[in-house]
């Protein structure tokens, strides 16, 4: 391996359980996953996803994914398909579908061998240098043998710092190795980033989460909503694969024989980020409120026939 910017982007991906405490979605302490790629030869994060989940082969694609694309962020100039994509032997990592997405995308894939892990000391950097220059700041910080630590930040708080400390901190912090920050070693590379042809042809390739749905005179129905868009019109009792992230589901990608159709809205969720596991659990909270209202109604019942229908006395 060479830190040539002319050979392209090489970027390891690794996952690390962050040593603090947050609120879940019931409100309980756990601890989050961060996934991270770096670009090797500036030391520029280029895509993370945060998330309380076990990494699986779906994390990797949507970080993956999130590194790829151009960002919103106007601080976060990092972009484009690496020419080597390399991590250690997880099955998440070594998944066929992985493969498949390497190929298509005309990227090297390559594993560290066992116990002889392979531009892990870099990331493996990266993530100290979050624990020691920003999570110790925190409340919920928990180190190794601590205990007694209270959780009071929830995910999405914890990302929006966790955002502004990487774009407007570390990657502007010279590195200790490189003496020179991560953002102006991106810049001064000298590389032109490649792209997929399209972004719909990426979300073919990485969003795994697909789903098989008939299109209603009203749109597609999933998970209690409707998602509307009028290109939808022409493809009324058609069977469609949606595609979505399951951090956000307030828009999914509707493709039909594998090929892109649109992008479908759902009005009430436009505007926010709302999970799927938080639309499955508000579904389970409100299954529960119908089941004990009909239980209280029963009860009252019961109690109803008991007053006035009581058995007559004897004569």
């Amino acid at each position: 391996m060479t830190d040539d910017p002319a050979k392209g982007i090489r970027s390891p991906l690794y996952h690390c359980e962050l040593p603090i405490l947050l609120l879940d979605e019931a409100g309980k302490p756990d601890k989050p996953q961060l996934t991270a790629i770096e670009d090797d030869y500036s030391r520029l994060i280029v895509g993370y996803r945060l998330s309380f989940q076990q990494s699986t082969a779906l994390t990797t694609a949507l970080t993956l994914r999130t590194a790829i694309c151009r960002k919103e962020d106007p601080r976060w100039h990092a972009y484009g398909i690496p020419t080597v994509f390399y991590s250690d032997h997880g099955p998440d990592f070594t998944s066929q579908h992985m493969e498949q997405v390497a190929a298509d995308l005309s990227m090297e894939l390559i594993f560290s061998q066992v116990q002889v892990p392979r531009g892990r000391g870099k990331i493996e950097r990266f993530f100290r240098s979050v624990e020691q220059l920003l999570l110790q700041d925190l409340p919920g910080y928990a180190p190794e043998g601590s205990t007694g630590v209270k959780a009071v930040l929830t995910l999405p708080i914890f990302e929006h710092r966790f955002r502004n400390w990487l774009l407007d901190d570390y990657h502007r912090r010279v590195h200790v190795e490189t003496k020179c920050s991560p953002q102006e070693r991106w810049e001064a590379g000298g590389f032109l980033p490649r792209m997929p042809k399209s972004l719909e042809q990426l979300d073919l390739l990485l969003l795994t989460v697909a789903k098989t749905r008939h299109v209603e005179p009203d749109g597609i129905r999933f998970q209690g909503y409707r998602y509307m868009d009028p290109t939808l019109a022409g493809y009324v009792k058609e069977e469609v694969v949606i595609r979505f992230d399951p951090v956000d589901m307030a828009v999914i990608k509707v493709f039909h024989q594998e090929r892109f159709v649109c992008r479908a809205i759902c009005q009430e969720l436009a505007g926010q980020t709302v999970s799927l596991k938080e639309i499955e659990k508000a579904r389970s909270e409100r299954r529960k409120q119908v089941r004990e209202g009909l239980s209280t109604r029963a009860a009252m019942v019961d109690r109803y026939v008991q007053i006035h229908h009581q058995p007559e006395p004897s004569p």
